[in-house]
């Protein structure tokens, strides 16, 4: 499959440039937590500008921070003509929307809740559920702003969401269903996640230190990114970036907590490799799931290292842009096209001594080289368990 196009939108820049740019730089994102009436001492990526997005007056149902994000990154890198110029040599029956996001737009709830009636305790009229917090508002709005009227869903699992919106996909567009499809995912700040994942006690007061001996827990992001996804053609230019394979699992090992030996996480990378049909020693980068929690970095180091040994370099890019939850996989597929396109396998930022008891091999520092083939690990809550491979043409 080819990802025609894409863009990605996060606390680390608007669009591919920009991302590339601090990638380069091993800039993080990540500042003092000041988002809305937050008051928890954590660090999270937060996206400049988005209440300042507006949306098409037609779509002003659909104004929620959320919804604003998306628009803000289809605003990138051309994308909304690149898409225009796509569906216009498809019919728009046939043109799929597959979008993953966590938390949706909760916040637009959350705020809703402050002007509750004094008496009745009911919401605000101007209040719309359906077209914000609603778990399909983001898939819904897309296909309404880009004129797409083909099939159209949202995965909700937590934080492998957007990365198995490419399976998904991958599967329509193999069935013949559809002809070509957007895929990605929007996730944005709001005060569930913010106050829910302190509760657990998995945020940490510091920017996030992924397989960091010290680590402590997550730093929370927001971001939006987008893919084009249609069948590769038997002609392509050799910078053409490929979606190879898909490997899914479900361990169900514990609501919170991963497989302590990373039983699913291990079934999804071989899952994915079986269907790229590549061995392990093919795979040039791994970009770690890497939330920086004590459990989940060791977990993963244990499932790499039964897959790939101690010698296929990884990190984790969530020290750059926070962990984006129902985005992460998405964004991290996008900066898996950068690393590929230009070269470039990225250390992981704040990491300053890498966990001794960690045996997967851990970059610190950018390694500038030749990267043919990169896998991209996401897991989320419940052992849902998602891995990318994505390849050069070329």
């Amino acid at each position: 499959m080819l990802l025609r196009s894409y863009t990605a939108t996060s606390c680390i820049g608007l669009g591919l440039s920009q991302m590339l740019e601090s990638l380069l730089a091993q800039r993080s994102g990540l500042a003092a937590c000041h988002f809305e009436t937050v008051d928890i001492d954590t660090h999270v990526g937060e996206v400049t500008g988005v209440d300042a997005v507006k949306l098409p007056g037609e779509l002003s149902r659909y104004d929620c921070r959320n919804n604003r994000l998306a628009e803000l990154a289809l605003q990138q890198d051309g994308f909304l003509e690149d898409i225009a110029r796509a569906a216009s040599a498809c019919d728009s029956r046939r043109i799929g929307v597959f979008i993953g996001t966590s938390t949706a737009g909760i916040l637009q709830t959350e705020i809703a809740y402050r002007h509750r009636h004094p008496v009745t305790g009911s919401l605000p009229e101007s209040f719309e559920y359906e077209a914000t917090h609603n778990s399909f508002s983001i898939a819904d709005y897309l296909r309404r702003r880009l004129r797409l009227d083909g099939p159209a869903t949202v995965v909700s699992c937590a934080c492998a969401s957007s990365a198995k919106v490419f399976g998904s996909a991958r599967r329509m567009l193999e069935a013949g269903l559809i002809d070509a499809a957007l895929v990605g995912g929007v996730d944005s700040l709001c005060l569930t996640t913010l106050y829910g994942f302190h509760s657990l006690q998995l945020s940490s007061a510091l920017p996030c230190r992924p397989f960091d001996v010290a680590r402590d827990g997550i730093s929370i992001g927001e971001a939006a990114a987008f893919a084009w996804l249609e069948r590769a053609p038997r002609t392509l230019d050799g910078e053409a970036i490929l979606l190879l394979g898909v490997g899914e699992s479900s361990d169900a090992h514990h609501m919170s907590a991963p497989h302590p030996e990373g039983l699913g996480a291990r079934l999804a990378m071989q899952a994915a490799l079986s269907m790229a049909g590549l061995d392990p020693g093919e795979i040039d980068y791994i970009n770690l799931h890497g939330t920086a929690t004590p459990s989940n970095d060791r977990a993963e180091s244990q499932a790499v290292t039964s897959v790939f040994g101690a010698t296929t370099p990884g990190s984790s890019t969530k020290g750059a842009t926070g962990h984006t939850l129902g985005a992460a996989g998405a964004l991290e597929a996008v900066i898996c096209a950068l690393a590929l396109r230009h070269g470039l396998m990225p250390g992981g930022v704040n990491t300053a001594r890498v966990d001794p008891m960690l045996t997967a091999q851990y970059l610190r520092e950018n390694r500038r080289c030749r990267v043919s083939r990169v896998l991209s690990n996401s897991f989320g809550f419940g052992g849902t368990n998602c891995s990318l491979i994505f390849g050069r043409a070329g």
